[in-house]
């Protein structure tokens, strides 16, 4: 009533509504047995059709699956329902469901026909960092401060993850992943069956499109336009798109992050997002940023630092974006230079 035009709301209520309806409807003919749970400890993936997950989207919309809206005390999986969405008149939750209501527009006018694959990557031996002697000239680096993570198209694209996979974005949340989220709502679905992760995990997400265009970030986030994606296929009729979530440490006292045990945790879960086990072929450049460095405090250029090196480790170049902070870029760019013209080592650092 107050954000919509009348002609906007009859639409909505008259013909999407209704659709959705019926998709939801169809979920026992559309996904005929159990769907695996991607569980701790496990490397293991799970592929969709892109109309399955509209399916079990339509279904978190009327929160549906039982034993789920209890919030993450009783469960080690996010939430999937969508009450809590609903449950809220903050200006930017309203702008959340203008991107899901127009993924559901567009799915109606044509059902994508693609696949999604989700994967649980369990890293069990990491490089012994002190012994390193690969060097940070073996990589290139970009850097940027102008560019999002999303315009990096055929790279590795990082989601500054929460270790319940979306974070909040079906709740209060609307940073770096819950804005990832509602421009590509299929990711939602993950929440579904992704158990939370634990310091040597990370789940890549491939094939996700992306729907919606937005402008802001956090409070001034809003919907901004439909978005045609028009990323190509990979031969399994994936759109070519590839989003690790990592989830990074959340430092209450911020000099901890210079600790021992705590530099080889992060690097450590920047490692298996970066993970490459091919020696043959030549890995995808990784698209990050300021990963951690938000409400969980982490220290920009030791963050930047530390997904150098995992990139180094994986033999994967890096293009790195610093939302507007020219200094920063310099900054970064600057020390790069140093350890590559120095032919400084991993165990060095």
């Amino acid at each position: 009533e107050n954000e919509f035009s009348e002609e906007d709301t009859d639409f909505f209520f008259e013909n999407i509504l209704p659709s959705m309806i019926e998709l939801a409807l169809q979920l026992p003919a559309l996904i005929q047995s159990p769907i695996p749970l991607l569980k701790k400890m496990m490397n293991h993936a799970i592929s969709l059709s892109q109309q399955q997950a509209s399916c079990l989207l339509a279904n978190a919309f009327f929160c549906t699956f039982p034993r789920r809206n209890g919030g993450r005390k009783n469960s080690d999986y996010p939430e999937i329902n969508f009450n809590r969405l609903f449950s809220s008149d903050s200006p930017r939750v309203l702008e959340k469901l203008k991107c899901i209501l127009n993924y559901f527009r567009r799915i109606f006018i044509s059902m994508p026909r693609g696949v999604l694959t989700f994967q649980r990557r369990y890293v069990q031996t990491f490089p012994k960092w002190e012994d390193s002697n690969l060097k940070f000239s073996t990589i290139k680096l970009l850097v940027s401060h102008e560019g999002t993570i999303e315009d990096a198209t055929s790279m590795l694209q990082v989601d500054f993850a929460n270790r319940y996979l979306g974070g909040g974005v079906l709740g209060f949340g609307c940073v770096q992943e819950e804005i990832r989220f509602v421009i590509n709502p299929e990711m939602i679905v993950g929440m579904l069956f992704c158990e939370s992760m634990r310091s040597e995990e990370s789940i890549v997400m491939t094939g996700c499109e992306q729907f919606n265009k937005y402008s802001g970030y956090s409070n001034t986030f809003k919907w901004s336009r439909s978005n045609l994606d028009e990323t190509p296929w990979d031969k399994f009729r994936r759109k070519m798109v590839y989003v690790v979530a990592i989830d990074a440490f959340s430092f209450h006292k911020p000099h901890l992050q210079f600790e021992e045990n705590l530099l080889r945790r992060e690097v450590n879960k920047a490692y298996s997002g970066f993970y490459h086990g091919s020696e043959n072929e030549s890995p995808i450049p990784v698209s990050s940023g300021n990963w951690g460095c938000g409400v969980f405090r982490g220290f920009k250029p030791l963050k930047a630092l530390i997904q150098l090196i995992a990139c180094v480790a994986n033999r994967r170049n890096l293009v790195y974006y610093t939302f507007g902070e020219v200094e920063l870029m310099i900054e970064i760019y600057k020390m790069f230079e140093f350890l590559r013209d120095n032919e400084i080592t991993i165990g060095k650092i």
